[in-house]
């Protein structure tokens, strides 16, 4: 398929023109609190939704130990379920975010970003009523899949907003706030499963979702998916409230939100350019692409990130948080023990915001293995010792979780979806993007799936947890030797280390030290390329 394309010299003097855009607009933005009110209100109403995320990642952690308490009740409005129906309810919700990220992104580039917020409602509402009424497994399974493409629908237009609404330099703190909503949405949960009946919290639910739904009606539409659209009138609206406290630029006639507007225009046309390019390959190239280093190397990195996460124990003990601490023998309640490991991701999370922008990536990411592993398989010893009344602190394997979770949160839990979008080409980054999202909602469903047989093949919850902590220094194992550092590297760089490298031991000790930033125009690189 032939397409046509811009001279290379005319490319490179429109990619010119928008370099010197944006930096004589940089010289008449005010920098101050009062201009990041907007962005900080539309960054806070998008993530609302993200609490409902963490709502739905929870849930099954109070609603399986509440339903097998009922297993004995002879109420004939009591549902029996057997022990792999649980499993299916626990771990089906991962089968359906799969099928919310397929649909998400092309939903969400034809309705707009707070459209797509609004519309996850629809199968929100439905699946959290399903549940509230649910009187069979096929209902209750329903319901769990509609509340996970919800939580999809939620999850990805929240963080496309936010990236497109911030300034460059709050971008990443605001971008933070997301996982802020997630931790949450479980400490909620949590807390609610010590006094609240299952189905109470799903109806509940419902409430959040319309709550959620209407908040995103007082915040205006992507600007950047505005002209994506050809929808000028409104995008310079929405510029304008977004900088409604921006002065008047000096010597200007046009306003900060039209200036804006303009390079947002010219941004667009080259992104524009760049997709018919892009959309040139056929699916052979594409297969071709995957089968050089720098496909078939990242991919085979991020599998084995994700295979590490999940088997080390992360999602496994937030979906059944109340049955983990249950058998461990603690004489702490269960619900107020998943409330504390809530707490303690919840507090990580805020200073991660701190921590990501300080430390290499692999830093985190071996520290963190490190960390859950001591933390888990000191755990598991104590809970030996607990089953077998050798000790009867029950307090220090709890306290052992929450540093455990701690450390998940800097590195395991956060890290590999940051570095996802950064390992891949530009020419098959939202395919591989994808494929690897399958991937790993595969995995995290085989884990959760199994999460009952595992407790019994391991002999109880010691075992699983000596199991978690060997699989987690696997994690810093193979973060070691095979995951490349990303941080503040570009992207040519890191495409470069896949060419070059199979593990990171190979590389140089020179080339191991992060990019500096250097003071270097934009516009001399572009003339001299």
């Amino acid at each position: 398929m032939l397409t046509t394309t811009m001279p290379p010299s005319e490319e490179r003097r429109s990619f010119k023109n928008l370099v010197i855009s944006c930096r004589s607009l940089s010289q008449y933005e005010v920098k101050n609190c009062k201009v990041l009110i907007p962005q900080l209100i539309a960054a806070v109403v998008a993530m609302c939704p993200n609490i409902l995320v963490g709502i739905t990642y929870a849930y099954s952690a109070i609603m399986v130990p509440q339903m097998m308490e009922e297993q004995n009740s002879t109420d004939p409005s009591v549902l029996h379920v057997s022990q792999n129906e649980m499993s299916w309810i626990t771990s089906c919700l991962m089968l359906s975010t799969m099928v919310g990220a397929l649909s998400a992104g092309v939903i969400m580039d034809i309705v707009g970003r707070l459209n797509m917020l609004k519309l996850m409602a629809v199968p929100s509402l439905l699946g959290w009523a399903m549940l509230a009424l649910g009187r069979n497994v096929p209902m209750l399974i329903g319901g769990r899949i509609l509340t996970g493409i919800a939580l999809i629908w939620s999850a990805n237009p929240t963080a496309v907003y936010i990236t497109e609404i911030s300034r460059p330099d709050v971008r990443g703190s605001f971008s933070g706030m997301r996982q802020l909503g997630v931790s949450l949405g479980m400490l909620f949960v949590y807390f609610k499963g010590l006094y609240l009946n299952w189905r109470i919290v799903a109806w509940m639910n419902c409430g959040y979702t319309v709550v959620f739904a209407l908040l995103t009606l007082i915040v205006p539409e992507s600007p950047v998916w505005l002209v994506s659209k050809n929808r000028m009138d409104q995008a310079k609206k929405s510029l304008e409230w977004f900088h409604k406290y921006q002065p008047q630029p000096q010597n200007q006639v046009a306003s900060f939100a039209e200036l804006q507007l303009g390079v947002l225009q010219k941004e667009n046309v080259i992104k524009m350019k760049e997709r018919e390019k892009l959309s040139s390959n056929s699916a052979v190239q594409l297969l071709q692409m995957f089968l050089q280093p720098t496909g078939y190397k990242p991919f085979l990195v991020m599998t084995g990130l994700y295979f590490f996460q999940q088997y080390c124990g992360i999602h496994l003990i937030v979906f059944n948080g109340v049955v983990f601490f249950k058998q461990i023998g603690t004489d702490i309640d269960p619900y107020i023990a998943a409330s504390y490991v809530g707490g303690i991701r919840l507090a990580v999370n805020i200073l991660n915001i701190y921590l990501t922008k300080r430390f290499n990536r692999r830093t985190l990411m071996m520290s963190s293995g490190i960390g859950m592993a001591v933390c888990m398989g000191t755990s598991g010893l104590y809970t030996t010792w607990l089953q077998k009344g050798t000790v009867t602190s029950g307090w220090i394997p709890l306290v052992l979780l929450m540093i455990y979770f701690g450390f998940a949160a800097i590195g395991f839990l956060t890290v590999p979806f940051s570095i996802q979008a950064e390992v891949f080409p530009l020419a098959i980054r939202s395919l591989a993007h994808a494929i690897i999202s399958v991937m790993a909602g595969l995995i995290s469903f085989a884990v959760l799936q199994t999460y009952f047989s595992m407790h019994d093949f391991f002999g109880g919850s010691s075992g699983l947890q000596y199991f978690f902590a060997i699989m987690s220094m696997g994690g810093f194992v193979f973060v070691l030797v095979f995951m490349p550092e990303t941080h503040k590297k570009k992207l040519s760089e890191i495409e470069k280390y896949f060419w070059n490298h199979t593990t990171y031991l190979s590389v140089p000790q020179d080339d191991k030290e992060p990019t500096k930033q250097k003071s270097v125009e934009l516009v001399a690189i572009v003339a001299k390329s």
